[in-house]
């Protein structure tokens, strides 16, 4: 065997072989000398020690006689082991001799009784409970040893509609267990700073970058036609089927015209949807500005176009009902030229179409137009990642729950995305399409109704795919959170008796208080604005709740506890809201058309001014003689200078232009004789109400006081 070959087999260098043999006198010149048995055999024993004589009974050559090195390596690598397990052994052994020694030890000393912690009783006449600054109901009816549902009917009493899952701030905790007789100390809670609420934009790359169709919203003045020209556009029929044929809520839909979509959206034009408006205003591409020809521009088309041109978007005005006999296309261009809209037949910018939602005449230009306009402006958007949109509308839909109507602006929602919208999250359980057909997917500018969400968001609210369900919770109770606290800090409350003072001096005691239910979350918005600010300074209307669906008993409890009237706009009542409303002697009242329901307000806040007493002198008299008469005092004999007096009216008494008396007459006499009124230039006899102190000279004047109803 040569020398690197041994040097192979025992796994070192050849160099390190031959130091090794030289060490043992062995000369050798060069890796490739050959080695004999003996020398082969010497050099094993060095390197493995006494490893060949303690294994006899193997065969640790190969037939040549050479070593099997394996085998060796092999028999070395066990017995180490198994010398390691008997070093381990002898420790553990060694460990628990000590152990045995300690325990000993331990035992030989005299046991001590364990003495228990000391308990720090509760004083059962004043129990306390410690509250942080808010905390969940059903914590705080184990907390105070209460069932659930009797902390949540002592909530109901103080008019807040609570779940046993929801939070409630430390004020409402406090009176709760008062009405247990238990009292309350502020648990000391180290301050955490909330993560701010924050959805990181994701960057966009231009490549992800796509086409996408324009979305048109539809504005204008009530009845001027938007609905209607959208109806033939779409084939449908959707202003028959609005209450007084105005359309009350914000509608998407979706055309296809030269194998291109068009997206729409419908706004209301009554003045009391401004708020409506103003969101379709801010979601869209361009703004089809629709105008009556026998009407011209009327207030809602100037508001209109304001919150287009806040938005910044561009305007094309569809001149609408020119198949009327008295339409006047020309007075329409005239008047926008004089609000800066010059348009283009005109030599200015503004695309003017003229159109008839009854023949059809100009529609097709007028889509025509829409696409070119949305082609100037190179419209894109990107269909990847995290989905962006903004709620239409939303609604309380029986069966479903919480309905939204969203403008998908961005990525691509899919069934099973977790959403987050405003203070409400979930996970996207049913998409449907403007046609009523349940989609997979829905990419930009897709008008979708989603079901999903925990809450019925407000519209206008941003829709928002987040990474997880757990960070789509987070988001949305911290949403909560903030939302409740910023609606503590608007609450205003007198803070001091001058301030309480002022108040009343201005009559402010007199509030009209409402609880509105609607179908769907815009209309219910929209109600309690416009109602709101019909308040005036002598009575105020203050919203207690709003919210969507129709009316249940929570709200009729709600309604008995503040004195509130219910208001229900395009909804139903429950049978046993109803029955409970008669009970607790509670107003509901329903509507289908908002202009009844301002009519009714204004009545109902007319109702609570009182009437006005109005004073009215209708004579003077002189004091010319006085008598005094037992048991009755002085009666005053006076003369009638001008007018009468009345023994229904009021007397004030003057001397010297000093006021010494103003109240009720006893009596009224002529001679003897009782009488309800004396004229001019008659004299009579005057008995007023607990005076004497009546002279000759005194001037008597009368008056009446009539209730007159006040106005708001």
């Amino acid at each position: 065997m040569r020398v690197h070959e041994l040097a192979k087999q025992l796994n070192i260098s050849a160099k390190d072989l031959i130091a090794k043999l030289r060490e043992q006198d062995v000369n050798v010149k060069s890796h490739m000398n050959a080695l004999n048995d003996d020398i082969i055999q010497k050099i094993n024993q060095l390197y493995s020690g006494n490893r060949t004589s303690e294994i006899s009974d193997t065969k640790l050559a190969d037939e040549t006689g050479n070593p099997d090195v394996d085998l060796i390596e092999k028999k070395f690598k066990q017995k180490s082991k198994e010398k390691k397990n008997k070093v381990s052994s002898v420790k553990i052994e060694k460990a628990d001799k000590k152990i045995s020694k300690k325990i000993k030890s331990v035992k030989k000393i005299p046991k001590k009784p364990l003495m228990p912690k000391p308990v720090q009783k509760k004083d059962k006449s004043n129990p306390s409970v410690e509250i942080g600054e808010d905390i969940q109901v059903k914590e705080l009816a184990d907390l105070l040893g209460q069932p659930v549902t009797k902390v949540i009917s002592v909530l109901m009493e103080l008019g807040m509609m609570v779940t046993l899952n929801q939070k409630i701030d430390h004020e409402a905790a406090t009176i709760v267990t008062h009405e247990f007789g238990i009292e309350v100390t502020e648990k000391k809670e180290t301050p955490k700073t909330p993560e701010p609420v924050v959805v990181v934009e994701e960057p966009v790359d231009a490549e992800d970058m796509v086409e996408k169709a324009p979305v048109v919203t539809f504005m204008g003045h009530v009845d001027h036609g938007k609905t209607s020209l959208l109806d033939y556009i779409r084939k449908s029929n959707v202003a028959g089927k609005e209450a007084g044929k105005i359309t009350q809520h914000i509608g998407a839909y979706e055309a296809v015209f030269n194998n291109k979509r068009i997206v729409f959206l419908d706004t209301p034009g009554h003045k009391a949807f401004t708020a409506m408006r103003s969101r379709g205003a801010n979601i869209t591409d361009i703004v089809v500005l629709v105008v009556a020809a026998d009407d011209g521009i009327m207030e809602q088309t100037r508001e209109a176009i304001s919150h287009a041109q806040a938005a910044n978007v561009p305007i094309i005005v569809a001149v609408n009902k020119i198949d009327k006999p008295n339409a006047d296309p020309d007075v329409v261009l005239r008047q926008l030229s004089e609000l800066n809209l010059m348009p283009e037949d005109w030599g200015g910018e503004i695309i003017c179409v003229r159109v008839s939602a009854v023949t059809g005449e100009g529609i097709e230009h007028l889509l025509e137009m829409i696409l070119l306009q949305a082609e100037m402006m190179e419209l894109k958007a990107n269909p990847k990642g995290l989905i962006k949109g903004t709620i239409i509308e939303s609604k309380l839909t029986r069966g479903r729950g919480p309905t939204v109507t969203a403008l998908i602006e961005k990525g691509t929602i899919r069934k099973g995305d977790p959403i987050i919208c405003g203070p409400y999250s979930g996970k996207v359980k049913c998409i449907t399409n403007d046609k009523g057909c349940q989609i997979k997917s829905a990419g930009p500018a897709t008008p979708v109704e989603i079901l999903g969400l925990d809450g019925v968001p407000e519209a206008g609210n941003l829709l928002l795919g987040v990474s997880s369900d757990k960070e789509a919770k987070r988001l949305a109770n911290q949403r909560e959170m903030e939302l409740r606290k910023t609606a503590l800090e608007k609450a205003t409350k007198p803070t001091t008796l001058e301030e309480l003072y002022e108040r009343i001096e201005a009559d402010e005691a007199k509030e009209l208080k409402l609880i509105i239910k609607g179908d769907v979350h815009g209309s219910v918005e929209a109600l309690a604005q416009t109602l709101e600010e019909q308040g005036t300074e002598k009575v105020s209307i203050h919203v207690v709740h709003r919210a969507v669906g129709d009316i249940s008993e929570s709200d009729v409890m709600l309604a008995s506890a503040s004195s509130a009237i219910i208001l229900g706009f395009c909804i139903k009542v429950d049978k046993r809201a109803r029955e409970l409303a008669k009970k607790e002697g509670v107003q509901i009242k329903t509507y289908t058309i908002i202009y009844k329901t301002l009519e009714d307000i204004r009545k109902s806040m007319t109702g609570l001014l009182d009437a006005k007493l109005v004073e009215e002198i209708i004579g003077h008299a002189e004091v010319r003689e006085t008598f005094k008469v037992s048991r009755l005092g002085v009666i005053a004999g006076c003369y009638v200078k001008d007018g009468k007096a009345l023994r229904n009216g009021k007397a004030r008494l003057l001397r010297d232009d000093d006021l010494l008396f103003e109240g009720d007459i006893d009596a009224l006499k002529r001679f003897k004789d009782e009488v309800k009124e004396v004229r001019a230039g008659l004299e009579f006899g005057l008995k007023l109400h607990k005076f004497d102190n009546i002279k000759i000279g005194d001037i008597v004047e009368f008056m009446v006081y009539e209730k007159i109803a006040q106005t708001l």
